[in-house]
């Protein structure tokens, strides 16, 4: 056909020879790979969000003149004259002054990022706690003024409940029950019980002191109510 380019095909032997000789590895062909990127992880600390008043009940917390609090007590108040109202009693996380405020119905309140992590307390390292994430093996130190007297009732490899806010822990929560170990105390008389209700005062090994029933000794496991001091039982 008119105009139609015409391909001419080697027809050399020596070229045909040439090809014929090449050879091919029997190693396989490694390719380069791709990786899809790594996926974000999620922010550490979660949003603030916006509340309604109305939204407020026992537990909730907020964000009020930069501070965070928890709400303690509410009531909504819808008096015969003028607008409803929440009043609440609510507690300084930080502080933990305690102050009564009053809300207006329906307004626009922001929620304190607070939240807990469970971490375990591995050591004391001078006069500061650490705690360690126990999935990421990352390390929480907090100073005795931040602990407390919660000290009396810590224990090497006991889990507790750390607050954050801001991305700073402001408070911690021990185990409500505690096992513990009396290292001194009065030996107690045979026979005696725990009816009429006589105790001593007992020393455990975080340094705590209890008072337990007169049958307790030296070298006895209890539990303890770490909300009220008080001893519960034997373990």
């Amino acid at each position: 056909m008119a105009g139609a380019g015409a391909v001419s095909l080697p027809t050399s032997t020596s070229t045909f020879s040439s090809l014929c000789s090449l050879k091919f590895s029997s190693k396989p062909l490694l390719l380069p790979m791709r990786f899809s990127p790594k996926p974000l992880s999620p922010p550490r600390f979660p949003r603030i969000y916006a509340l309604s008043s109305n939204d407020i009940k026992v537990g909730t917390s907020l964000e009020v003149d930069g501070a965070p609090w928890r709400i303690l007590e509410f009531l909504h108040v819808k008096p015969g004259k003028g607008a409803a109202f929440v009043r609440t009693k609510m507690r300084n996380y930080i502080t933990g002054n305690t102050v009564e405020k009053t809300f207006r119905a329906g307004s626009t309140i922001e929620e304190a990022n607070v939240f807990k992590e469970t971490k375990q307390f591995t050591y004391k390292d001078g006069s500061q706690f650490v705690f360690m994430d126990l999935n990421t093996f990352e390390e929480t130190r907090l100073d005795e003024a931040d602990v407390g007297d919660k000290t009396k009732w810590l224990k090497e490899g006991m889990d507790c409940i750390l607050l954050f806010w801001n991305g700073k822990v402001i408070d911690f929560e021990v185990p409500i029950t505690v096992q513990l170990t009396v290292v001194d105390v009065d030996p107690g008389l045979k026979g005696d019980t725990a009816s009429g209700g006589a105790t001593k005062p007992a020393t455990l090994d975080t340094g705590a002191i209890v008072y337990v029933p007169l049958f307790v000794n030296t070298g006895d496991q209890i539990l303890v109510d770490t909300r009220t001091g008080q001893y519960m039982s034997r373990a």
